[in-house]
């Protein structure tokens, strides 16, 4: 179905008269639209338009499908695009508590959090979460995109984070499109590397010191919750704002772990409120392979997760899977025994690899041809 987020998009629709398909159009200003008051529009789609209520009433009775903004959600049922940095924290100046997502994060918890105590709180999420699938699908369109998971708890000065973050910018530098869930932490190191592929290796260092400092008795860990955390961040981004912003990076984080804030340095944020489809989305849509900094039971989870999507190669791919951080993976959290042993025999296996060097799992992104195991795919089907 032809998809519309433009008012141009939508006047040239328009014109076709009889020769016009059914379309969606998406979160569009129609209030002044007289040809929605009097011509059919059978099997069309208006979601989050504005409409009056006229030609609200003659689409419906016409046999069109409308959502209409509702004022009782903080946030919109349908969007036609993802969020920017700019929508979400707009009030960042008032303090934290006033951007637009800590506004529905409270929402979030008022309605029940993730058992919502209403119907049609229920529903609007998922018509939101929904128009964000949509988004995110467009947005990431011929792209290869490489995904870094890792713990929230990595702080600022660490190695690690520093590590991450030339991966990161180096992946960005080669073409690849960076997505992580969105949050702090090795999330975090995540879109600041893509964010400074714009800017020099001083200048990459230089802002990490300025992000690093924390407060007296702050615990570790927790470095999210400092009272300055995305204030820092965000000074960082002002700072250092590219003319042209050449190089994107996605954060995909969800109003589940609302108190966390999603970073500012991702140029587009794919929200959600339920964090399964965010999770399996998030892994899905790596089709270009997934690196694993350290992380505690999230990102545990999440490599099995994801060796299950190349197992059964549930999206019909199979791709790479890095586990970064030797010690931290066969020690702290021993979980790669247990991965060989699971994809041992299976094609996959020759697509995991532990390491501790940057470079190499730059080079093992690099040297990773999808359309091998996609070939390989087609032959297990034929035989």
């Amino acid at each position: 179905m032809l998809e519309i987020d433009s008012l141009d998009a939508f006047h040239a629709w328009l014109a076709r008269g009889s020769k016009r398909e059914p379309a969606a159009c998406q979160a569009l200003s129609l209030l002044h639209e007289p040809a929605l008051e009097v011509e059919r529009f059978a099997g069309s789609l208006f979601l989050g338009c504005e409409l009056s209520p006229l030609a609200a009433a003659h689409l419906v009775e016409t046999g069109a499908l409308v959502i209409c903004p509702s004022p009782r959600f903080p946030f919109p049922l349908h969007r036609a695009h993802l969020y920017t940095p700019e929508e979400l924290f707009a009030g960042l100046e008032d303090g934290p508590e006033h951007t637009y997502d800590h506004r529905v994060y409270q929402h979030y918890l008022e309605q029940g959090g993730p058992s919502p105590s209403a119907i049609d709180a229920s529903l609007a999420r998922c018509l939101h979460d929904h128009a964000i699938t949509d988004a995110l699908r467009e947005q990431i369109r011929d792209e290869r995109v490489v995904a870094i998971m890792g713990g929230h708890a990595m702080e600022r000065s660490e190695p690690e984070y520093h590590a991450i973050a030339r991966i990161s910018r180096a992946l960005t530098r080669l073409g690849y499109l960076m997505i992580s869930g969105g949050g702090p932490g090795a999330m975090e190191a995540t879109h600041l590397g893509a964010w400074f592929a714009h800017f020099s290796d001083d200048q990459l260092e230089a802002a990490i010191e300025i992000l690093s400092p924390r407060p007296d008795g702050a615990a570790h860990g927790e470095e999210h919750q400092d009272p300055d955390w995305l204030a820092r961040a965000w000074r960082v981004r002002q700072r250092w704002m590219p003319e042209r912003i050449e190089h994107q990076s996605i954060g995909i984080p969800t109003w589940l772990y609302g108190h966390e804030p999603p970073t500012p340095f991702a140029t587009k944020i794919a929200k959600y409120f339920a964090n399964s489809l965010r999770e399996e989305g998030l892994l899905a849509i790596a089709q270009h392979g997934v690196i694993f900094a350290k992380g505690s039971a999230g990102t545990t989870q999440e490599i099995f997760q994801d060796a299950a999507q190349n197992h059964y190669a549930s999206f019909g791919s199979r791709s790479p899977m890095i586990l970064f951080g030797r010690e931290h993976w066969t020690k702290h959290r021993p979980v790669w025994p247990l991965l060989q042993e699971v994809a041992r025999g299976r094609i996959y296996d020759e697509l995991l690899f532990l390491t501790d060097d940057e470079e190499a799992v730059i080079r093992r992104i690099q040297s990773y041809v999808p359309e091998v195991y996609r070939a390989e795919l087609r032959r297990d089907k034929t035989s």
